[in-house]
């Protein structure tokens, strides 16, 4: 009997491969309508002004990587490793397909690929383990949009989260336990050492509008200190990356540096939504925020590694990749849950969200 053809799509955010990239790279990201929401007739001019006043800086961050980004590479290792993971599983064939958001290969390039390859069956995976309509949001509707160019019409499921899966979050508890380890064993004994899980910020209005990120990045907290099961242990989530002036959730990472400089503290840095090395990692969090720590007088400042190709974690998504494939559900969370936000189906986040919306509209003005 013939093995099912399984197409494996990773979405991820992409980066430029070389330094004439990084102007269209820039340009891709702040003209798309997830990140940009402003008005239609605004959003080209103003996304190109944007991408044009942070392309230097930008440069500058690549020019500390090499040139480029290495989120392409890592993630072409993740695929090839989740392949091996489910080489041997029965009656079915896999391949993994990368669709990149904001720089190549995008999706209509993957989208291509995958026909080309005529699989029974498509599995869109976000390498984003926290759902945001910012990331896997707006990578489904550009792999949507694709499809309906290449003309590819596959069962598809969409993996939508995975924030706090147990093997996930048992992965990345190892990590930061050797890190935490390895950050001990540096310090004296009379030095206090506090734990960040850093996230990538999001401005207030997008989670005040129904976006489950935050509260998703609090459960995969949640769940990694559970399997850390160090009691007593200092931690705080925090939130990097803020460009615009609008407000963003918090309390932000430089806030909690500083914090930890006032309490004289050592620092142990875990990037808890990123899952490969990337500029924000590489650079923002080992460069900039270890120099500010510095400037501060941190007594110390260590930082956890990325996933990348994690063997504990690369068995992690293919148990993941069996279980969305065995859901018998288009729309899928590792819980067997339907996807948030609301419009698109439950969880609790939503609902509590939908309940405050409720209450504001009883409630006179």
């Amino acid at each position: 009997m013939p093995k099912r053809r399984i197409a494996i799509v990773l979405f991820n955010l992409g980066g430029p491969d070389r330094s004439e990239s990084v102007r269209p790279f820039l340009v891709n990201l702040f003209t798309d309508p997830a990140i940009l929401r402003v008005p239609g007739f605004i959003r080209p001019w103003l996304g190109r002004l944007i991408a044009w006043r942070r392309t230097k800086p930008a440069m500058e961050n690549y020019a500390i990587l090499g040139g480029r980004s290495p989120l392409l590479d890592l993630t072409e290792e993740q695929g090839r490793s989740l392949e091996a993971a489910m080489a041997g599983d029965p009656g079915i064939e896999v391949r993994s397909f990368i669709a990149m958001r904001y720089w190549h290969p995008m999706s209509d390039e993957a989208a291509r690929a995958v026909k080309d390859w005529a699989p029974d069956e498509v599995l869109l995976f976000p390498l984003y383990p926290q759902f945001s309509t910012t990331t896997t949001g707006s990578s489904m509707a550009a792999w949507d949009e694709a499809c309906r160019k290449a003309g590819l019409s596959v069962p598809t499921t969409t993996l939508c989260c995975w924030h706090s899966h147990g093997g996930f979050a048992m992965a990345t508890a190892q990590l930061v336990r050797r890190a935490w380890q390895e950050a001990r064993a540096a310090l004296p004994e009379d030095v206090p050492l506090r734990v960040l899980f850093s996230a990538h910020g999001l401005p207030e209005s997008i989670v005040n509008a129904g976006d489950p990120y935050q509260w998703q990045v609090e459960q995969t907290v949640a769940a990694v200190v559970e399997k850390l099961d160090m009691p007593g242990l200092d931690h705080i989530v925090c939130y990097q990356s803020r460009v615009t002036p609008q407000k963003w959730i918090g309390p932000s990472t430089e806030d909690e540096i500083e914090r930890a400089a006032h309490d004289k503290t050592a620092i142990l840095i875990c990037p808890i939504a990123f899952v490969s090395e990337h500029s924000e990692t590489l650079v923002e969090l080992d460069v900039e925020y270890r120099e500010e720590a510095e400037k501060l007088g941190i007594p110390g400042y260590f930082r956890v590694p990325a996933q990348n190709s994690d063997p504990d974690f690369i068995a992690a998504l293919a148990d993941l990749a069996r279980a969305a494939l065995g859901s018998g559900r288009s729309l899928c969370s590792f819980a067997g849950a339907r996807q948030c936000p609301k419009q698109h189906g439950d969880c609790p986040h939503a609902r509590a969200t939908a309940e405050r919306r409720q209450v504001a509209v009883k409630e006179p003005a």
